[in-house]
């Protein structure tokens, strides 16, 4: 389990495909504090770590996660963000964030709003039943609050903070994040037999 609080951006060393497994080689501040079997999210999404260096440590993607997320969009030299899992009486600075990933959103618009970013993420209508306003959601593993609803799509604000230390700033329009939505928010629409829609 995370936070949705990155602690750093990593870049990919290398990707090697391995039938429908793609291993990842990922160079970060974090590297060397972290050992094989430790749970690290990736741009949101939760991998194994399978070794490590004082460098760098590597990760392996299955073929369902690479259909869900971003992952198989990436090639070396990309960013990520990073956070290690949450250990038991740490402070949660954001929300409850599992590392797996509902589905694909894509960025329709980045405006600026006087020092701050809002990015408008458009998911398709099926699925805003799964959002409030003033409610969180993870947008490529970071914590974010909604401030508007559209009928297919909704905003974040970004403060200058994480848009400097996050790959945020990156994105470019119609680009594909990574969504997971508020598991609160999941469990009961679950209930209520609402079901994520999925790409294609």
């Amino acid at each position: 389990m995370f936070t949705g609080i990155i602690e750093c951006i990593g870049t990919i060393q290398s990707i090697q495909k391995e039938e429908n497994n793609f291993h990842f080689v990922v160079a970060s501040e974090i590297s060397t504090l972290l050992k094989p079997d430790q749970s690290v999210a990736h741009d949101g999404v939760c991998l194994t770590v399978t070794s490590c260096n004082d460098k760098t440590h590597s990760v392996t993607a299955i073929a369902e996660t690479i259909s869900r997320t971003t992952l198989g969009m990436l090639q070396p030299g990309a960013q990520m963000n990073l956070e290690r899992s949450l250990c038991l009486g740490d402070r949660l600075d954001g929300h409850f964030v599992y590392g797996h990933v509902d589905k694909l959103g894509y960025l329709r618009s980045v405006a600026d709003a006087g020092g701050s970013r809002v990015l408008e993420i458009s998911i398709g209508d099926q699925d805003i039943p799964l959002i409030i306003e003033k409610g969180s959601i993870a947008i490529n593993g970071v914590s974010l609050t909604i401030v508007d609803l559209l009928p297919d799509a909704f905003r974040v604000a970004i403060i200058p903070y994480t848009w400097q230390h996050t790959t945020l700033s990156q994105l470019k329009t119609m680009d594909a994040v990574n969504i997971e939505f508020d598991p609160i928010g999941k469990y009961i629409l679950r209930i209520a037999g609402h079901k994520i829609s999925q790409p294609g």
